[in-house]
């Protein structure tokens, strides 16, 4: 197998993280998003979404989905359950994870993608036509981005980790998500206390530098 990655993007790395939680080793193939790789012939063959990751299979089947990977690897490495063991707590996992990727992880890419001028024209990430940004989706997700905080330091008042007292799939996919907000000038505020002492045990982990 191969996995597609590069280094200074979100999705690819929720997966690195998953993976060294996991200790299990891929051979890695680096795309430079920076120089557009993702966008050439040689990639789109690979993938036609022009996404990263995305991990090629022994027999050349494309799995193109950060989340979908993780979830191959799981089906094959059970343990530790970073998607939850029990029913419960794979629910919650998953409507946490859910939430966090479409308010939290949403919100930044609204910020970064229709301000920052690198992106003029790729207001969405893949291979589509030009695509224009919308300067009034960056201010919704400033909004979004403060009740997201709110929401998830709420949360953590009472539990040490997103989806219980275990380290899962939802925590590393809101980590990715707070690190990648700093790109589109979104903080944690001061008065989030549980958001930041989670976010240092997160950090702190030794999958965080993956």
């Amino acid at each position: 197998m191969k996995l597609y990655d590069a280094d200074h993007a979100p999705s690819p790395r929720r997966v690195r993280i998953y993976l060294a939680e996991k200790a299990i080793s891929v051979e890695r193939v680096a795309v430079d998003l920076r120089a557009g790789e993702h966008l050439q012939p040689a990639y789109l063959a690979i993938n036609p979404r022009g996404t990263v990751p995305a991990l090629q299979l022994d027999d050349g089947e494309v799995i193109g989905d950060s989340t979908a990977i993780c979830r191959f690897f799981e089906a094959m490495h059970a343990d530790p359950p970073l998607f939850g063991a029990r029913p419960v707590e794979i629910a919650r996992v998953a409507a946490w994870t859910r939430r966090i990727e479409t308010e939290g992880y949403a919100a930044a890419a609204y910020v970064l993608r229709n301000t920052a001028t690198s992106f003029a024209g790729r207001a969405e990430a893949g291979n589509w036509p030009r695509l224009e940004q919308i300067p009034a989706l960056a201010g919704r997700g400033r909004t979004m981005w403060g009740t997201f905080v709110a929401t998830l330091d709420a949360r953590l008042a009472d539990s040490e980790w997103i989806a219980g007292d275990r380290y899962s799939f939802a925590d590393i996919t809101a980590l990715v998500t707070v690190d990648f907000a700093r790109a589109a000038k979104l903080v944690v505020s001061e008065e989030a206390t549980n958001l930041i002492r989670w976010h240092e045990s997160a950090s702190s982990r030794p999958s965080a530098t993956a």
